[in-house]
């Protein structure tokens, strides 16, 4: 019987990150993971960045998580609906990734943010890869 939905955690995105295949952390701090496969980063913590700051604040938010996705319309899906917890910035514009603050990953379900981390590793893992883990997963 599989495990009802319920709201993501932090831990949803470490532990469907480095449950996909020939997956590495590079990260040179232990609080922010770079997940590689193959050489290519699909999800990693960044550092406090000016380009992402509370408007009320000013502050830089120190809580933003970068995920690849498939292609622009995919990052279009993701960012456009104001109440999405993704976001972009114009330091990211041109590039096929979505921000998310893990102060707001509780507003995605388990289900959903699995499915991106899932679409992250698909878009950076070579065609081999990504053929296998479709296929033995029913989805190929």
């Amino acid at each position: 019987m599989p495990l009802p939905n319920r709201a993501a955690t932090v831990e949803d995105i470490h532990s469907t990150a480095r449950g996909m295949p020939h997956v590495s952390d590079v990260g040179t701090h232990p609080d922010r993971p770079v997940y590689q496969v193959g050489g290519k980063s699909f999800v990693f913590f960044r550092t406090p960045r000016p380009d992402a700051v509370d408007p009320d604040t000013g502050q830089r938010y120190d809580d933003v998580v970068v995920i690849w996705v498939p292609s622009e319309a995919d990052k279009l899906a993701l960012v456009q609906d104001e109440r999405s917890p993704f976001f972009t910035t114009g330091h990211f514009d041109g590039h096929l990734s979505v921000l998310l603050r893990i102060s707001r990953v509780a507003e995605l379900t388990r289900d959903e943010l699995v499915e991106v981390i899932q679409d992250a590793w698909l878009s950076r893992a070579s065609a081999r890869r990504a053929a296998t883990w479709l296929a033995e997963h029913g989805l190929g």
